[in-house]
């Protein structure tokens, strides 16, 4: 079959597939073996994602013999299929680390399942490709991992400041330092809390992330679907993008979403901490700006958006998956570019009017949805 894009083939028994499809919510993996290129591998393979597990065109998680580790995501919720990509894209030019992506087309036991997003997994093998030491790491598993004391859902205390976190890797002490940190942002005042976030806090890195969340409209990015990382020489807390399916101007179901959306200061309680000192809101706003003229502009995400579509094009048409959102995928570039543009206006307007009134922010109001 031409698709243009790379090819990638599964094997597993019926008896494999079954135990997936028992429980489509397990963390267990099943033998699998993967192709590439003519060449078979190892692996071990499951099912990945959040309410995107219920639909029929799975996302997996799979782990080659070698140790490589790759998402296939289906993308299902996003018509145009390139809203993470462009994200990770769009991260790593504002100086980022972000997954690496290509879109495959991927055949699971002979049977083609479709276009899918191969997304590089941060782990261990992402750090070091990218000369970065860390101590830890852990995934912003659910919309607990939040900074603040309470849970989201309850309003009750969390029984574990560190709930809302998957631990990868690390040692016995990782979660506890953790929960000091958090809870040293709620019970330290004035210069105390500005030396604990300086101590133990990267705010270079993570003025820019935020910058790219909010650009991008991330909307579920600030409480969830982020990797916190530990940097082995500094001790600072590091912070990268995970799953960005839900931006530029659709919700993480794929809906049409306004511009306006996501205010320019992001929701959590270490944002909202952070930016109880004056210069480092000037920091951030001017981090924003700098973004603005830069790369956050129609004339540099429009050709790099118009080529990842147009070099999935022939494969989505081919991809009966697809067929309920081909419609709206021919003019998902004009729809992106327009978000840009809006987005560009809100941020500006409303940029003069938080640094001019100088307040401080409000807790997060609940609304949205969970993302992927």
């Amino acid at each position: 079959m031409r698709t243009g894009i790379p090819e990638r083939s599964v094997w597993m028994g019926p008896d494999q597939r079954s135990e997936l499809d028992r429980d489509i919510w397990s963390r267990r993996y099943v033998p699998a073996k993967l192709g590439i290129g003519g060449r078979i591998s190892g692996a071990r393979i499951r099912y990945r994602g959040g309410h995107t597990r219920e639909y029929a065109k799975k996302s997996y998680e799979i782990q080659l013999d070698s140790g490589l580790v790759l998402h296939w995501n289906a993308e299902s919720d996003d018509p145009s299929m390139i809203r993470n990509a462009l994200s990770f894209h769009f991260m790593e030019q504002i100086g980022v680390p972000s997954p690496r992506t290509r879109p495959v087309w991927l055949s699971v036991s002979g049977r083609p399942d479709g276009v899918y997003l191969e997304i590089e997994a941060v782990n261990s093998r992402f750090f070091s490709m990218r000369g970065i030491r860390y101590r830890s790491l852990l995934y912003a598993a659910n919309d607990s991992a939040n900074f603040e004391l309470k849970d989201p859902e309850s309003r009750r205390r969390k029984r574990s400041l560190a709930d809302g976190y998957e631990f990868v890797e690390g040692d016995g002490g990782t979660l506890v330092r953790l929960s000091d940190f958090i809870g040293g942002l709620h019970r330290l005042k004035d210069s105390r809390l500005q030396e604990a976030i300086e101590e133990r806090l990267d705010l270079d890195l993570y003025f820019k992330w935020l910058a790219g969340a909010v650009l991008t409209g991330n909307y579920d990015g600030f409480e969830q679907n982020y990797a916190l990382y530990e940097d082995e020489a500094s001790g600072r807390y590091g912070i990268l993008p995970w799953d960005y399916e839900g931006s530029w101007g659709r919700n993480c179901f794929g809906k049409p979403c306004s511009a306006d959306l996501v205010r320019i200061q992001g929701y959590n309680g270490l944002t909202r901490r952070v930016f109880q000192f004056p210069e480092w809101r000037r920091r951030y706003a001017e981090e924003l700006e700098r973004i603005m003229e830069t790369e956050f502009t129609e004339e540099r995400i429009g050709p790099v958006a118009g080529g990842m579509l147009e070099r999935i094009a022939a494969a989505v048409k081919l991809d009966p998956a697809r067929a309920a959102t081909l419609k709206a995928f021919g003019g998902e570039k004009a729809f992106i570019l327009a978000y840009i543009g809006k987005r560009r206006r809100f941020v500006k307007a409303e940029l003069r009017r938080w640094l001019g009134s100088g307040a401080s922010l409000p807790r997060r109001q609940l609304a949205g949805g969970s993302s992927d």
